[in-house]
């Protein structure tokens, strides 16, 4: 099935013109700025630590990994991946109240928190607090970023380098300025 993103802007550097190109199973670094539709930020790399992944390997949404495929070195793209692409539509079957008797008498949560649930197979599974009061706990278990578009902004600092190295493009720039 072939990804569903938009691409907003497509900059090549000079002369990259017979570069390698970004490819499934490539180690890449990466410096990136997510955005929602109202221009906030939701994630981006820190000055000078781009991130390492290699494409494909599932650490990143699907989509976000496609829009990589064919970029090269110290290529900028901007893309937008629908929820579909990114963090899937919000379920509300996924929101879940327990009461308060269930819970130990020294947890306090409050709407907006971030809790860990464990599963019996010691699963871990964040939840947002939605609601509480003296009888019940509402929390949502959808992805934060489910059902938002997000925009990103990429450049690629390198391809084909070992985990852990210095990036030889940010002495260039990417993430740098």
């Amino acid at each position: 099935m072939c990804a569903r993103y938009r691409v907003i802007a497509n900059i090549q550097a000079p002369g990259e013109y017979g570069m390698k190109r970004i490819e499934k199973g490539d180690f890449v670094k990466l410096c990136y700025t997510g955005m929602l539709d109202n221009g906030t930020v939701f994630d981006k790399t820190e000055k000078c630590k781009p991130l390492e992944i290699q494409v494909g390997a599932g650490t990143l949404v699907a989509g976000f990994e496609s829009a990589l495929i064919g970029m090269a070195e110290n290529e900028r793209k901007s893309f937008v991946l629908e929820p579909d692409e990114g963090y899937g539509e919000r379920d509300e079957n996924l929101e879940r109240s327990f009461e308060r008797s269930s819970l130990p008498l020294t947890f306090q949560p409050r709407p907006g928190q971030v809790i860990i649930f464990s599963t019996e197979d010691g699963q871990q599974l964040p939840a947002m607090v939605k609601f509480v009061d003296e009888e019940v706990l509402l929390v949502d278990f959808n992805h934060p970023l489910a059902g938002k578009s997000l925009t990103f902004e990429v450049e690629v600092a390198e391809i084909g380098g070992k985990p852990g190295e210095s990036p030889a493009a940010c002495s260039q720039g990417c993430c740098c300025s």
